[in-house]
């Protein structure tokens, strides 16, 4: 555990357990931004900064809407990324 700048926020969809090997996930690639979020934690966000996400220490994740038609309680987790290509 520990801060990254970079994570892989995986989101479960269609009720498929993120462990399930082929399950139904979408992966997106986030990293730290100089923001923090409404906990105080730092707010991550991929390149489009449409996906944004508050990481704590312990790698918690509260994804934040960054407008409407989003719905931040989908299931989520977080993986610190050490290498990107």
């Amino acid at each position: 555990m520990g801060r990254s700048d970079h994570y892989e926020l995986v989101f479960e969809r269609s009720g498929a357990p993120v462990s399930v090997p082929g399950g139904e996930v979408d992966v997106v690639v986030v990293r730290r931004t100089d923001r923090k979020g409404p906990g105080g934690h730092p707010l991550y966000a991929d390149d489009t900064g449409i996906v944004l996400a508050e990481i704590s220490d312990l790698d918690e994740v509260r994804m934040i809407a960054s407008g409407g038609q989003q719905d931040p309680t989908t299931s989520v987790t977080a993986r610190p990324v050490q290498h990107l290509l």
